[in-house]
């Protein structure tokens, strides 16, 4: 087994297209093709099912890029810390990400990334769902942590868990000590919750509809650490991901049923682009954050 195998399976696993990953590699379909069999062979077992209208990773596939990428990753920052030590590595990073992201795993992500290249600088913009996947389309963003761009999308998403909206209330509010809430327990409620033109708002509203409530909405904000801090100063309730908020001493976090609302985090990039080391580290350390909120 060569390191070129690695990249070669890399970059298919990536895309699960042959011919972007050949495009990618500058090399031909049919070269990739035959170094993928090649590794198949070596391994004794199948990295994709070739079958359908679409390349699939078998789960020996996702075994091998679970253990792999991280080598991959180190391997590329040996390379480049050989050019450099890790200060001298500059550059900027563009990530987009939305409001619940961009109250505790970002930072914490952003942290990791700076401790390790503290020349490096990193730019978050914290944007509705739809402003994400135009400038990322446009090339004003490298990377995003949002939701799924939809059907047709010229966007790669890789899904990093899912994740439960929680009802979110202070210890004075009638319904601070229950242990779970009927979304149509919340009609005719005072609450707080994101703008409309937020997904997320989008799929409450699918969830109250489903449930016949009618919630009374006397505050809108587009950040979710605002949110919190009304909630705590008022006796609104919110709806609010489970890995932006923790239970508190003034803070009751209560999980909701009949819907449950769910959504599935992931990362986003354009088709094609080219990922320099840093940035793949990055994608790295959010996955390993989002494996620890999971």
């Amino acid at each position: 087994m060569e390191l070129r195998h690695l990249r070669y399976f890399d970059a298919v696993a990536e895309t699960l297209n042959f011919t972007r990953a050949a495009e990618r590699l500058h090399i031909t379909q049919s070269t990739l093709s035959h170094q993928i069999r090649q590794l198949e062979d070596e391994l004794g077992t199948p990295l994709f099912d070739r079958g359908g209208k679409q390349v699939r990773m078998t789960e020996a596939g996702e075994i091998l890029r679970s253990h792999m990428t991280p080598a991959l990753e180190r391997i590329d920052l040996g390379l480049q810390a050989l050019r450099g030590p890790a200060g001298a590595i500059t550059g900027c990073i563009r990530l987009g990400t939305t409001p619940s992201f961009n109250t505790r795993m970002v930072p914490q992500c952003v942290a990791t990334l700076l401790n390790s290249y503290p020349g490096i600088q990193v730019c978050v913009e914290e944007l509705a769902a739809g402003q994400i996947l135009k400038r990322l389309r446009s090339g004003h963003l490298d990377l995003a942590v949002a939701y799924p761009p939809g059907e047709g999308s010229e966007l790669w998403f890789e899904p990093l868990y899912k994740e439960e909206l929680r009802l979110v209330v202070g210890i004075r509010h009638p319904l601070a000590r229950r242990r779970r809430v009927r979304m149509a327990e919340l009609h005719n409620v005072r609450m707080v919750l994101l703008p409309s033109q937020f997904l997320t708002r989008k799929l409450l509203d699918d969830c109250f509809a489903q449930a016949s409530a009618q919630p009374v909405v006397v505050a809108q904000l587009n950040s979710v650490a605002p949110m919190i801090e009304l909630i705590r100063q008022t006796e609104l309730a919110g709806i609010i991901t489970e890995t932006a908020v923790s239970q508190t001493a003034d803070l009751r976090v209560i999980p909701l049923e009949d819907p449950t609302p769910v959504r599935t985090p992931g990362m986003l990039w354009p088709k094609g682009a080219t990922h320099p080391p840093v940035l793949k580290h990055f994608a790295e350390i959010i996955r390993r954050a989002a494996g620890t909120a999971a």
